[in-house]
C-alpha cells in the first residue's frame, strides 16, 4: 500500500556517508524532531535524476531551508558510494543523501519501481515529500519515472 499524507514513515535503516565511511541511520535518526524534504529518485546519474530533478533542489536549497525546513534529503536505490560520487559531481553539498541499497524503504512506503526491463532491478519511484517529525505532510508522486514535474523543487515550493 502506498504511503499517504498523514502516515508515519516506516522504520528502516539507510546508509549515509560518515566521517569514517558508511554508517547506518534509522528513519528516526533522519526525521524525528525535524522538518525534512525527502526526494526519492530512481537512480543516481540517471538522465532525468541527474539533469532535471536534483539540480532544482540544489539551486533552491536556500529558499527551501528558509521556509522552516531543517534538511533536504535525497534517497535512491543505490549504494552510498554511488550517492557520494553523485553528490560530489553535482555540487549538492548541504543535502543529505540516504542510500536505500536494497530498496527496503521504497518497498516499505509502497513506492518501489520495477526497473528490471531496463536492467535496473528494483528502484524507487520519483517523488518529493515534506515530512514533519516522521509524518508525511505533502506527497508529490510522478506518474512516470522519466518526468520530474510534480516532484520538482519548484512544485514543492508552491505548497510549503
Amino acid at each position: 500500500m502506498t504511503i499517504q499524507v498523514g502516515d508515519h514513515l516506516p522504520q528502516v535503516t539507510f546508509r549515509v556517508n560518515g566521517t569514517d565511511g558508511p554508517q547506518a541511520k534509522t528513519t528516526d535518526d533522519v526525521f524525528k524532531g525535524r522538518r525534512v524534504v525527502l526526494v526519492g529518485v530512481p537512480g543516481a546519474f540517471t538522465p532525468a535524476c541527474h539533469k532535471n530533478h536534483l539540480p532544482g533542489f540544489v539551486a533552491n536549497k536556500d529558499e527551501i531551508l528558509g521556509r522552516g525546513v531543517d534538511a533536504i534529503a535525497i534517497t535512491a536505490v543505490n549504494d552510498i558510494f554511488v550517492l557520494n560520487a553523485w553528490q560530489e559531481a553535482t555540487g549538492a553539498q548541504g543535502l543529505e543523501f540516504l542510500a536505500d541499497g536494497n530498496a527496503e524503504f521504497a518497498k516499505a512506503i509502497g513506492l518501489e519501481l520495477d526497473g528490471s526491463g531496463f536492467g535496473l532491478g528494483s528502484r524507487s519511484q520519483r517523488y518529493a515529500m515534506l515530512v514533519d517529525d516522521g509524518v508525511v505532510r505533502v506527497l508529490n508522486i510522478e506518474d512516470s519515472p522519466s518526468k520530474a514535474e510534480v516532484s520538482s523543487a519548484e512544485a514543492l515550493l508552491k505548497v510549503i
